[in-house]
């Protein structure tokens, strides 16, 4: 069936946004308080932040500026995010954007100012409270990377049009990209990003299957030089911001932030591709086998191990598997699960112009909100499980941390969500002897949680990386070229295992992980932490459930290194990757011995 316009959606479907502001007067309001706000401490500070005193007092008063940035741009934000087609939301967004942009260049002499003064100045603000401590030290490791304050200015000024690329991609893929329907026998079936991505490349006819990548393919390919130039924009803008600021590379640019070093991103990349690869493809050609495929192609790739052992899940059922399985966090953390129900935290529509995949938005001091389409799969139910872990994560650092202390670093922030989906497995695997039953539940963990994180994040980081390469050398990247470096990318993983024709090769385009830095990869480091932590919960109880919540709640008052090591595991080591790519091998294995014993 055709998907709904959002008007026509059930109201029960939908995420409730009152939560943030009961109306749009309401946010308005907020918005002319924000106003205000800039303008008095431009007056106050510009040009005076030369004591501990004024430099704490300014910070004060930004940590409130940021509260009303998250609330009014969230609130702003996730209105569009449900509805591109909304040109109301869309133009609302913009206007919001447009004043950030101005009060973020205002007031880009905070930084400019603070950076500048000696050592025992700012040693001195840092002694006086813990709300700043840490954004004082974030600034001054920002120093050697800083520019002049009037370019400081210029560039917070054109934030909003260096973050074009990433809106010109949403529009043409969620606006502009209208899918006709395909047809299979006498049967036509309607076509759309979302209808591809959660229900096609899991369904189970192979005809249907394979027919619908190759109409979706050809849809997109329609888009894939104005895509391309989407991209090769960011790309190029993030090389020249990195060139700017005097990192040695994009890598070290984007890396920064995250606080973690090349060798720890390299070898997530370099150890997954090499050692996980001979595990996945034998769980291709297990796949295959049961399913009696002439072949084994990337869009074959997401079919279920047992189609006919996977349950339709409710939404109303799915609280069951949820607070069971996430029991183990307390009664607290079960308590927030049937909160995001109750209180409407989850946007479970399905409708035309709404985002694809999966995300958690935390604003401060309000609750999580969580956007996915409802299939009735499980796969949902696991999707739903990761959001929650976002939503739990936040919800305890937002709690007991400065809002300048909750931007926790990318390396380590899918620790928590996938963590979260383990615990999901586990609790499953727990409740029934049934060889059948527990060879769904291991498939599960494959198909939803390792597949996902570890297979096709990866694959995306390792392309990406080949295309920062290019941009590091001083090249730019066309649609022919990006084709060319996925393609590569899925050969040499899936080697003659699995087919990847030119629609594999077009996957790139379906990212939008690329418009956020280095961000692919982090989802493998997390799921590297969260299986360790996970192994180890099952192993000591309930003390490894009470440092799991300590890392929960220290937000990024610690850099991913500290973070893991308080959930006892150290990460400068290639071991906790080996013992989780050793451990996904174990998984495949005791799925294929459960399958022969169920065939014999």
């Amino acid at each position: 069936m055709e998907l709904k316009a959002r008007k026509d959606v059930p109201t029960a479907l939908t995420w409730d946004l009152s939560s943030i502001y009961a109306t749009e007067d309401e946010m308005y309001a907020d918005v002319e308080k924000l106003k205000a706000l800039a303008g008095r401490m431009v007056k106050d500070y510009k040009g005076k932040l030369n004591t501990p005193q004024v430099i704490n007092s300014c910070l004060d008063d930004q940590r409130e500026l940021e509260r009303l940035f998250t609330l009014t741009g969230t609130y702003c934000d996730l209105a569009v995010s449900v509805d591109y087609y909304d040109t109301y939301n869309q133009e609302r967004n913009e206007k919001l954007s447009r004043l950030f942009a101005e009060i973020s260049s205002s007031l880009s002499f905070i930084d400019s100012e603070i950076v500048e003064q000696d050592e025992a100045t700012l040693e001195k603000a840092m002694e006086m409270t813990t709300a700043n401590k840490h954004y004082l030290a974030d600034v001054l490791r920002g120093k050697p990377h800083k520019l002049h304050p009037e370019a400081e200015r210029a560039l917070a000024a054109l934030s909003q049009s260096l973050g074009a690329p990433y809106q010109i991609y949403n529009m043409a893929k969620l606006a502009d990209m209208k899918f006709d329907a395909f047809s299979v026998g006498e049967k036509e079936y309607p076509l759309g990003y979302s209808l591809f991505e959660d229900d096609y490349e899991y369904e189970r006819d192979t005809q249907v299957r394979r027919t619908a990548f190759a109409a979706f393919s050809r849809k997109i390919k329609e888009y894939e030089n104005v895509t391309a130039a989407a991209y090769n924009t960011q790309v190029q803008t993030e090389k020249t911001m990195a060139t700017l600021r005097g990192f040695p590379s994009v890598f070290d640019s984007l890396l920064f932030p995250q606080k973690v070093t090349r060798d720890l991103y390299n070898r997530q990349i370099d150890l997954i591709t090499e050692k996980l690869a001979p595990h996945m493809r034998k769980y291709a050609r297990l796949l295959q086998r049961i399913h009696g495929l002439d072949k084994m192609t990337f869009g074959d790739l997401k079919i279920a191990v047992d189609p006919e052992y996977d349950p339709k899940v409710t939404i109303e059922e799915s609280k069951a598997y949820i607070e069971k399985g996430l029991s183990i966090l307390g009664e607290d953390y079960v308590e927030m699960v049937r909160t995001a129900y109750r209180d409407r935290w989850v946007d479970f529509a399905q409708n035309a112009g709404k985002s694809t995949g999966g995300f958690c938005a935390s604003p401060y001091g309000k609750n999580s909100f969580i956007l996915l389409s409802w299939n009735n799969r499980m796969a949902d139910v696991f999707t739903l499980a990761h959001e929650l872990g976002h939503a739990g994560h936040f919800k305890a650092c937002n709690e007991a941390q400065s809002i300048f202390d909750t931007n926790v670093s990318g390396y380590f922030v899918e620790a928590p969500s996938t963590m979260n989906e383990l615990l999901m497995a586990h609790y499953l695997l727990k409740t029934n002897p049934d060889k059948r039953f527990r060879r769904w539940v291991l498939s599960c963990m494959i198909s939803n949680t390792y597949y996902h994180n570890f297979v096709t994040h990866l694959m995306e980081a390792a392309y990406q990386r080949k295309v920062y390469e290019i941009v590091d050398a001083g090249g730019s990247v066309n649609a022919e070229v990006l084709n060319g470096l996925m393609k590569e990318t899925l050969q040499k993983f899936w080697g003659e295992d699995v087919i990847i024709s030119d629609d594999a090769a077009r996957t790139w385009m379906r990212q939008p992980h690329y418009y956020m830095g280095l961000y692919s990869y982090t989802y493998s480091a997390g799921l590297t932490v969260a299986t360790q932590a996970c192994k180890r919960i099952e192993r000591e109880g309930q003390p490894a459930v009470e440092d799991w919540k300590k890392v929960l709640a220290a937000g990024s008052t610690l850099d991913p290194i500290g973070l893991a090591k308080c959930a006892g595991i150290d990460i400068t080591t290639d071991q906790p990757l080996l013992d989780t790519i050793a451990y996904i091998g174990e998984i495949i294995a005791q799925i294929e011995k459960l399958t022969d014993e169920l065939e014999g």
